[in-house]
């Protein structure tokens, strides 16, 4: 099966782009620039597709299919779409089968997985039941997606510098405490958002090579850069809402104010909560035990019908799909209305506050100083 139609548009688009200024496409999805020569630098390794039966791969360009060692094993032509798929103990591409297979596109073309296109190669790989499709791909090139995943390429680039540092301090520091000898992050909140060449754009390559090789450090190591959308306010010290404590995620005042999360509400009735939560009969009360000092729900008590329990913060926020843990709950006559404030978990940099520190003229290095307390900005070794 052919993947050309996947990627005409963007061969038509960029001829017709091409002559453009640089200014007028500013803010459209990145088609100009994506022939750059690759930098150099930390080469991460992403799941993209995890344990499925079988996962579509293919290239840009004609490229090399390798085995686990490096050795070739044959090439494959340019836009056809494989179906990877498991294999005894390994995975299977076509008539090639090996432990680890990794495709490598020639020409600085690009690799697609599942149903988007990356920079970098794939590997595919056998864990679990099924196979493992596995982005490698240098810290910078990715940067250009998660900048413009996470957070919105229009913001000022002071904001999208501070995220491009954040991102990449966040990445360096999970790559080195990982226990997976699989791969490093993944594509979702979990890790970091990461799509690929569809969240490229001018301003989030504009960001990430303004500040490359720049990351956060405390004592001279890279620091859990820890962020989220918005946190309501104020952000928490992470002993609070995570673990143990750390010197630089400490609980700071906030200027998410303005963003379009900093309020929400959602109404339940007494038999909606009662099928979300579970294991108590019929809803009737619920009230908080423990909250951080900023007002997060830690432990809430549930009572129903057919008896009491304790819930976490963050299960109910994932019970009812809240935004998260920063609520209040009223009750009247067997409806529940839960009314609470921003988006993530309040630890660290604060999107929405960063967006609205650099509308305000605030650089990127200030920006990630108030939100990493005692942390440094360091430029990396080359």
């Amino acid at each position: 099966m052919k993947i050309k139609q996947d990627l005409g548009w963007f061969v038509t688009l960029l001829k017709v782009l091409m002559p453009l200024t640089k200014k007028s496409w500013l803010f459209a999805p990145l088609l100009g620039i994506l022939f750059l020569a690759p930098v150099q630098a930390t080469e991460l390794r992403i799941a993209i597709r995890k344990n499925l039966s079988q996962v579509k791969v293919g290239s840009s360009t004609p490229a090399m299919v390798k085995d686990g060692a490096g050795r070739t094993l044959g090439e494959i032509k340019e836009m056809d779409a494989l179906s990877a798929a498991s294999s005894g103990s390994g995975v299977a591409l076509n008539q090639w089968r090996s432990s680890q297979i990794v495709i490598e596109p020639k020409n600085d073309g690009f690799v697609w997985i599942g149903d988007r296109w990356y920079r970098g190669r794939v590997r595919l790989l056998r864990n679990g039941q099924g196979v493992t499709a596995v982005n490698l791909v240098n810290l910078e090139d990715y940067l250009y997606s998660v900048v413009g995943a996470e957070a919105i390429p229009s913001w000022p680039l002071e904001a999208l510098k501070a995220q491009a540092v954040a991102a990449r301090t966040y990445a360096l520091y999970t790559t080195s405490t990982t226990g997976n000898r699989f791969y490093d992050l993944d594509t979702t909140t979990r890790t970091q958002v990461y799509k690929g060449l569809e969240t490229e754009f001018l301003s989030t390559h504009e960001a990430v090579e303004a500040t490359k090789g720049q990351i956060m450090t405390h004592n001279g190591k890279a620091i859990l850069a820890a962020f989220h959308s918005s946190s309501g306010g104020h952000t928490e010290n992470v002993e609070d809402v995570w673990s143990s404590p750390l010197p630089y995620l400490r609980g700071v005042v906030d200027y998410d104010q303005l963003a379009p999360v900093f309020q929400w509400s959602k109404s339940y009735s007494s038999g909606q909560l009662s099928t979300l939560i579970g294991g108590v009969g019929t809803i009737r009360s619920m009230t908080p035990e423990r909250t951080t000092p900023h007002g997060r729900v830690v432990t809430m008590k549930v009572v129903g019908s057919a008896g009491t329990k304790r819930i976490s913060g963050s299960q109910l926020r994932k019970a009812l799909d809240l935004r998260s843990t920063l609520f209040v709950v009223s009750s009247d006559y067997g409806k529940f209305d839960i009314t609470g404030r921003g988006f993530g978990h309040g630890i660290g940099l604060s999107q929405w506050g960063s967006q609205y520190l650099a509308e305000q003229g605030v650089s990127y290095d200030r920006i990630l100083t108030h939100y990493y307390q005692s942390a440094q900005l360091t430029q990396m070794e080359k």
